[in-house]
């Protein structure tokens, strides 16, 4: 089931990302790291695509050795 893209905006602001505008529905993320990511706010629940894109975000700006505990 999808998640509220709220809950998922707070996951990348917990995971460094700042907002940094956007244009109409859009909003533009940035990470300290250098990965960007634009995400289209619409009330409600986020898209499948939408919500992989960002799982995807969060866990590519993740240090490595959480990455490397997880996997284990």
């Amino acid at each position: 089931m999808p998640k509220k893209l709220s809950v998922l905006l707070q996951r990348l602001a917990n995971a460094g990302f700042r907002n940094r505008g956007g244009k109409g529905s859009h909003r533009n993320y940035t990470h300290p790291s250098g990965y960007n990511i634009t995400v289209a706010v619409h009330a409600g629940e986020a898209k499948p695509w939408a919500q992989r894109k960002i799982e995807e975000a969060i866990e590519a700006v993740k240090p490595k050795e959480i990455q490397d505990n997880e996997n284990k």
